[in-house]
């Protein structure tokens, strides 16, 4: 007679049952988890860190809000995207703009370079709305290096390749937020923080269904009588949003951007702390971003190779990881209703009685 498979096991095989178990675990005591991790992440500057090692971390904290940005255009609606530098640079060049030439707080210019840029996004989804594929890829990847030589060739407004410098540092309540005295650090857990509540909300809400709908078949989702166009450009304009909204805090860390800070490559390494992390998953954009950002400091004598790594690591995940290192969840098997369990073990003690 067959095996009868435990049901942790339908599809996963035999290590399905430790992956079902973690999963359990993690379901279980998540709330000690969660605030074991944010006692952590409060109390590092606490701990006597250098100031690059707080910057390291605000690093990892910017590029895992890009990927969550990415995700909701990738990871929970199918859509592609090269093109989120692009993005990146227009909410870092809108907020330093208007900080610098027109004197405005960090909060009037942190918010309009977010909604700009969710502008600029919802004007992209626009064209490409019936696209997908290669070739929604291929209008991305111009649109990124579209921004770039805008900024280029534009100098009497972002002056060119000399860039902006000496951008102010963010002043909230009458108080400079800087390395020194981890001022930036908890602004960027805050708005992690707030990046990851409004991911929750959206992917749980009626809209962030229909993002998955789209994902998981389009032509089904217009059936049902979902208007996927309008979804899409929703999607973008969300993904951008989120992406200024990362450039506008980046560039008063950096203190100074110019239009090399934002090349493919960055493009590039935000899709590959999505697709490590595990596309369609939010906790797998913190590890992510958290891999690919610490690797080059802890593998310095591999720096000039590091998007030949960044290469080989997606082409790996691809062939046989493509769920990402935590996106095992999507894939796992629901657990059976206990009366359902109870029935397949009699089933099976009847089957070996008669064998």
């Amino acid at each position: 007679m067959g095996k009868v498979l435990k049901p942790s096991e339908n599809r996963l095989g035999k290590r399905g049952g430790f992956i079902f178990s973690m999963e359990s675990f993690c379901e279980k005591y998540k709330l000690p988890i969660w605030a074991a991790a944010a006692a952590v992440l409060l109390g590092l500057p606490l701990l006597g860190l250098s100031q690059y090692l707080i910057r390291i971390f605000i690093m990892i904290g910017i590029y895992s809000m890009l990927a969550l940005g990415l995700n909701l255009l990738t990871g929970y609606t199918g859509q592609v995207s090269l093109g989120h530098a692009g993005f990146f640079a227009i909410g870092a060049y809108v907020s330093s703009l208007m900080s610098i030439n027109l004197g405005c707080s960090f909060i009037i210019s942190f918010i309009a370079g977010a909604l700009i840029t969710a502008l600029c996004g919802f004007l992209l989804g626009l064209p490409t709305m019936r696209l997908s594929g290669s070739y929604l890829t291929i209008v991305t990847l111009g649109f990124g290096e579209i921004v770039k030589m805008v900024l280029l060739n534009w100098t009497d407004v972002t002056n060119g390749p000399m860039g902006l410098k000496n951008i102010p540092k963010p002043n909230l309540f009458g108080m400079d937020l800087t390395l020194a005295n981890s001022g930036l650090y908890y602004l960027m857990l805050l708005l992690v923080l707030l990046v990851s509540v409004v991911c929750v909300v959206l992917i749980r809400s009626k809209t962030g269904r229909a993002f998955i709908a789209i994902k998981d078949d389009e032509l089904a989702a217009t059936m049902m009588g979902i208007r996927t166009s309008r979804f899409k450009i929703l999607s973008f304009a969300f993904s951008a949003g989120i992406a200024g909204l990362a450039g506008a805090f980046y560039a008063p860390v950096i203190s100074f951007i110019d239009p090399n800070t934002f090349v493919f490559d960055v493009s590039t390494l935000i899709i590959s702390i999505v697709i490590l992390g595990g596309m369609g998953t939010m906790r797998g954009m913190y590890l992510g971003a958290a891999i690919l950002i610490a690797f080059p400091e802890v593998a310095r004598f591999l720096m000039d190779w590091r998007f030949v790594v960044y290469g080989l690591v997606l082409v790996v995940m691809m062939r046989f990881r493509p769920q990402g290192l935590l996106g095992w969840k999507s894939q796992m098997p629901y657990k059976l209703p206990k009366l359902t369990r109870i029935a397949l073990e009699e089933r099976k003690a009847q089957r070996a009685a008669e064998a």
